[in-house]
Order: C-alpha cells, then sequence, then structure tokens
C-alpha cells in the first residue's frame, strides 16, 4: 500500500512540473527572428511567450534561470488573494497600519518595495511564499529572500536564490489567468492593478499599437531589466510573456523591441522595429 502511495505521489508531482521550454512549429520562424535579433545586441536575454487560447510558445533561453526582481511581486500578489479567496484575509485588513488594498496597489502600480515587504512578512516570510510557489509545482521558481534582503546583498545576477526561468514565471502567468489560483473576482482585480503599473513604460508597452491592452509587472536591479505579463492581441488572443535581459546595454530597448517581434508574430504580422532608437537608450529608470 505504501508503494502504491508513494507511486501516485511521484506521478503527481512529475505532472505538475512545468514542460520543457520549446518553441512550437508554428512559430519556430519568430523564434529565428528573436535570436538573430539578440545576437546583434549584447547581454543574456531569457524570453517565453504563450498564446493563452491556442498554446503557441515562443521561447529563447526558456529554461535558463534569471533574477526576478520586482516581478515575483506577481507572486507576492497571487498568494494573498489566494487566502482572500480561501476567506483568510481581505483586502479590507490592516498590516500595520495600512489596508492590504492600498499595500498591493503600491506594490504592482509604482513598486513600492516597503509595501512589498509588508506583504511578504504577512504571508509567513520568504519561506511561506516558497512554500506557495512549490504547492503550485512551479519547481523553476525561487523566492529566497524579501525585497531589503535582496537589495543588501551582492549583487550577483547569476545568483539562483529569488530567481525564475522565463517558462516558470509564464506558467504562472498562465495559471493565473485560466483560474487555477484565484477566483474570477480576484483574478479581475489582479488583472486590473498589473494593468495601471506606473513603472518601465519604455519596456513591453513601449512599441505595442497604440490601445494595446497591457497587464505587467517590471522588475529592475543593476544590470539587469524584466518585464512579465499579459497583452492582448488584436484579435482578441491574449499572450502571457516574460522577458528578462541581464548585462549588456540598453535593456529595455531589448524588451521593447523583442516584445514587438512577439506581438506581431503571434498575429502573423511580422514587422520589424527599427533599431538604435533613441528613445530606448540607456537602462531606463523603471523598478
Amino acid at each position: 500500500m505504501r508503494k502504491v502511495a508513494l507511486f501516485f505521489s511521484l506521478a503527481l508531482a512529475i505532472a505538475t512540473q512545468p514542460a520543457t521550454a520549446a518553441s512550437t512549429p508554428q512559430l519556430t520562424g519568430l523564434e529565428q527572428q528573436l535570436k538573430s535579433m539578440l545576437a546583434a545586441r549584447s547581454g543574456d536575454v531569457g524570453i517565453a511567450a504563450v498564446d493563452l487560447v491556442t498554446g503557441e510558445t515562443v521561447s529563447i533561453n526558456g529554461d535558463k534561470s534569471f533574477p526576478m526582481a520586482s516581478t515575483m511581486k506577481v507572486a507576492v500578489a497571487a498568494a494573498y488573494l489566494q487566502q482572500v479567496d480561501n476567506g483568510r484575509r481581505t483586502l479590507e485588513d490592516r498590516i500595520s497600519g495600512k489596508s492590504a488594498r492600498s499595500l498591493m496597489e503600491r506594490m504592482l502600480i509604482h513598486s513600492d518595495n516597503a509595501a512589498t515587504d509588508i506583504l511578504i512578512r504577512d504571508l509567513g516570510g520568504p519561506s511561506g511564499l516558497q512554500d506557495w510557489v512549490r504547492w503550485h509545482g512551479l519547481s523553476n521558481m525561487r523566492i529566497d529572500r524579501n525585497i531589503a534582503g535582496l537589495l543588501r546583498a551582492k549583487r550577483d545576477l547569476w545568483d539562483v536564490r529569488d530567481s525564475s526561468t522565463p517558462a516558470a514565471m509564464v506558467e504562472l502567468l498562465k495559471r493565473i489567468d485560466k483560474g487555477a489560483v484565484l477566483k474570477p473576482q480576484s483574478r479581475s482585480y489582479l488583472l486590473d492593478v498589473m494593468s495601471r503599473c506606473q513603472t518601465g513604460k519604455n519596456r513591453m508597452k513601449a512599441l505595442l499599437p497604440w490601445g494595446t491592452r497591457v497587464e505587467h509587472k517590471t522588475g529592475t536591479l543593476n544590470g539587469y531589466s524584466s518585464d512579465v505579463g499579459f497583452i492582448t492581441l488584436r484579435n482578441g488572443h491574449r499572450l502571457a510573456v516574460a522577458l528578462f535581459a541581464r548585462g549588456g546595454s540598453d535593456r529595455p530597448g531589448t524588451i521593447a523591441q523583442a516584445t514587438r517581434a512577439i506581438y506581431d508574430g503571434f498575429t502573423r504580422i511580422f514587422t520589424w522595429p527599427s533599431f538604435g532608437s533613441s528613445a530606448f537608450q540607456g537602462s531606463g529608470g523603471g523598478k
């Protein structure tokens, strides 16, 4: 009997592991375009994107670990909102003298690190969040420190602590979108707050067609930029996208141009954006 139980436990563990990141055949052309674009730029870039309607996927270094920086705040928000769905907390709860709602919105809209750490502490600290990540089967995502601890530590952009692969981040976004993590009301609230993100305007949103709906969260460290979230195409399909860039120069510009290539590639209208636009020079000021 114990052997049977062990077998089913192992089977469940295997079933919950994210699939190896690979581009689907329909998007190998987009994959090659992205590789060519990135080859002309310095730095190390990881990309994963999936059409949430068809499941079509493109991936560049999708199984490589990158720092999450402030993109981990999506997991913090989802973990808290799942507690709301379970009746254990509410958005009106007072935490350190502030409502959970105000902390959530400061965290996601303005990337407020102090608000984030208050929520992390309320959820049981980094270890509590890591248990939540593990419970959801996201084996290639790690939360080891709060934001203050991360920023105090000696910078190492190859440290596996507080890291995620692009594929694991997209898997989290996919589960949020499909209702596997949150009930509809909490999902709608999270997406609404993410749509009001004020940081990193020179990244994911910068080169998309005017009016494109984007719900996203950025991350920034010295020598590192990222942006993760959802993009709605003109045909109504939604993409879950994660873009991580470390080292090199003009990381926000790289993210902006890769995002536009993804947008065009998934809609089968591939239009190369111009390279070297002065609007995207420098490291950017978004968190």
